[in-house]
């Protein structure tokens, strides 16, 4: 890992009526556009869509580095988040991230460590910890037959 700080730039550019263009360096470029609940079209990624994808991502990419360092043995983990945008003093903000997590392990995995290792990776992740919305984490464990 690089030493802190890192820094992340991005471009949006759009013209009037346009879908925004989304880059950044040595990203694919991707198109977004207001989200069905503020009038767009609702088949783009939008900033609200973006934001709660990167709760998801960073949840599965923390327990991946968690899980390497634990030296804990797992065969999948699907996740899935549900950001709740609200008003609070009048302003639109998410106010609530619900994130579930489904992992399966191997037959003979030690069962115990694995809610632990989830929490710990919903505790490190760097994106809900960024936000000031609370993250509430649902995870469920199964042993592959």
């Amino acid at each position: 890992m690089q030493d802190f700080p890192h820094n992340y730039i991005v471009s949006a550019t759009a013209q009037s009526t346009s879908n925004v263009e989304l880059s950044g360096a040595g990203l694919e470029t991707i198109e977004s556009a207001p989200p069905k609940e503020f009038g767009g079209p609702g088949d783009r990624w939008s900033p609200e869509s973006l934001l709660v994808a990167a709760v998801a991502d960073c949840f599965v990419l923390s327990f991946r580095a968690i899980a390497r360092a634990s030296k804990l043995e797992w065969e999948s983990l699907s996740c899935s988040a549900d950001g709740v945008l609200d008003r609070v003093e009048r302003q639109a903000q998410f106010v609530r991230f619900d994130v579930k997590a489904e992992r399966v392990v191997a037959a003979g995995t030690n069962e115990a460590r694995a809610p632990r290792l989830l929490e710990k990776a919903e505790q490190v992740c760097l994106i809900t910890n960024s936000l000031i919305a609370e993250s509430h984490l649902e995870a469920t464990v199964h042993v592959a037959e």
